[in-house]
């Protein structure tokens, strides 16, 4: 396969990719931010304390994580069928994409937020700010750099996931590797492939390196 046919599928994967990637993370900070937040808040000692509530948050974020990716996918085919309509494509893979991500996200959330000083803490709840409020304007600022760390590493891993979801006919450069280079023995487009992946996620973790060592400095 020479270079002229190969660019534009690269391209084409390229974009499919990057579509999946992006979707899937907005949709995890949008589930996983809240839970993150939560497994602090209702912890004992935290703002609202909710031990009951944590806990079983806790059981369902661990057994969201305890599951290969692989697997899962298999197993919510009814889920995004019902929420996408189909089970092939580059849309119906966000959907497991997002499923498997929200759990290891929430924990890096929790991660980083645990991190916050309890004096900090304190001295909001001196002044009369609100839980609300706290969270806001203390917990979540504070821990921004840690935050963009765990963003970046779930990034990372949702464009190892994505690589994964071409197994099923996902799409993407994981697709392209399966159906070219290791159906019809392309080994030269298998190589571009592994090498346009490690230059994303190289990009990608150096610019979260970056944003993170900013939020540290300019703290």
């Amino acid at each position: 396969m020479t270079w002229d046919e190969m660019a534009p599928l690269l391209w084409e994967s390229t974009w499919q990719t990057a579509l999946m990637v992006g979707w899937s993370t907005v949709f995890t900070v949008l589930f996983g931010l809240p839970i993150g937040v939560a497994l602090v808040v209702f912890d004992r000692g935290g703002l609202r304390p909710l031990p009951v509530l944590k806990s079983v948050l806790g059981v369902v974020v661990n057994v969201g994580r305890s599951l290969p990716f692989i697997v899962l996918m298999i197993a919510i085919i009814p889920f995004t069928r019902l929420v996408v309509g189909t089970t092939i494509g580059t849309a119906a893979v966000v959907v497991p994409l997002t499923v498997g991500a929200v759990p290891f996200f929430a924990r890096l959330v929790e991660t980083a937020l645990r991190e916050v000083g309890v004096d900090v803490v304190q001295a909001a709840q001196a002044m009369g700010a609100s839980r609300t409020a706290i969270v806001r304007k203390v917990l979540l600022p504070e821990a921004m750099p840690g935050l963009v760390a765990g963003l970046t590493v779930t990034v990372v891993a949702l464009i190892g996931y994505s690589a994964m979801a071409g197994t099923i006919g996902g799409g993407g450069l994981g697709d392209l590797a399966v159906r070219y280079g290791y159906q019809r023995f392309e080994t030269l487009l298998m190589i571009v492939t592994v090498v346009v992946l490690v230059v994303i996620v190289q990009l990608i973790q150096s610019l979260g390196d970056a944003v993170a060592r900013r939020l540290s400095h300019s703290k």
